[in-house]
């Protein structure tokens, strides 16, 4: 007997319908479902395990599903009630169809790049560490920005992996002075990293957007790395003002002076169901507003 789980915005009109006629269709295809209602602030765990997770709502739950789904590596099955679709690419009319294509095998698994963030308090040992961190993941981005109206201070290194006598792991990119940083993938560089002047990437792309918000002097500009390395991004001792980590624009941490934060790819991608690059550059055509464009 297979599993399902169902995440559904309640916010979303027909949701709670089309989640029961979901749960109907499954249950009579021998499958077990479970229900749960994504709501602000509240986060999923469950030991179980599920062979396929529906989103019901717009890009935000299926952000919110990855992150609740990410240790399983369960395949998301992306229903789009929402506005923008660049991640949700099922229709509701369409995801009957899909579900049986997606049975046979016949449907395209769009595999996406996930950071963890290791939050290390300023009190931890010098050199990072994995033990003792608080941790966060995310599909989209990660974003440290001011508590207050202070711009901050971050001192940003990358390792490189390099493990030769002649060339340092560490690798020093100086001092950010901004209103904020963000680290996207490349699901995520349509987002908050695009409004922020970031390049947009094709998303299956496995790397990591380094783009200050708003940096003090225009020398700083986006920067795009290897998903292989790791960023090491440290609250200046001196700051004075208070800093969060937001992941997906959805959990917050606060953070501290003298904070690390550790980020990395994720072991594993988030595998999402008919949500491939067609899918997205038909939301990026609209949205655009790319004139003489037309959909294939």
């Amino acid at each position: 007997m297979k599993s399902a789980i169902l995440f559904v915005n309640l916010n979303r009109d027909k949701a709670k319908d089309l989640s029961e006629e979901i749960k109907k269709e499954l249950l009579t295809r021998n499958f077990m479902v479970d229900i749960f209602a994504c709501s602000k602030g509240e986060n999923y765990f469950s030991e179980k395990k599920y062979d396929l997770a529906f989103s019901l709502g717009g890009d935000g739950t299926v952000l919110y599903t990855a992150r609740a789904m990410a240790f399983s590596g369960t395949p998301l099955f992306p229903i789009n009630l929402g506005t923008l679709g660049f991640i949700a690419g099922i229709h509701p009319d369409e995801w009957l169809r899909v579900f049986d294509e997606w049975l046979k095998g016949n449907i395209i698994i769009s595999k996406r790049l996930m950071l963890e963030a290791r939050i290390l308090p300023a009190a931890a040992s010098k050199m990072p560490k994995a033990s003792d961190a608080q941790k966060l993941l995310c599909l989209n981005d990660f974003v440290i920005s001011s508590s207050g109206k202070k711009m901050l201070r971050l001192n940003v290194y990358f390792d490189n992996g390099s493990k030769t006598p002649q060339q340092e792991n560490i690798i020093s990119l100086g001092q950010y002075r901004a209103d904020g940083l963000i680290t996207a993938t490349a699901t995520g560089s349509t987002a908050y990293s695009a409004s922020a002047g970031g390049p947009i990437l094709d998303p299956e792309m496995e790397a990591i957007i380094l783009n200050p918000i708003c940096p003090f002097t225009l020398s700083l500009r986006p920067l795009i790395r290897p998903a292989n390395e790791t960023f090491i991004i440290e609250l200046d001792k001196i700051q004075r003002s208070d800093a969060l980590l937001i992941a997906d624009g959805q959990e917050t941490i606060k953070l501290e002076p003298g904070d690390r934060i550790l980020i990395t790819a994720f072991a594993q991608p988030c595998n999402l169901i008919a949500s491939d690059r067609t899918v997205f550059y038909n939301a990026l055509k609209t949205k655009l507003s790319w004139l003489g464009v037309k959909n294939a």
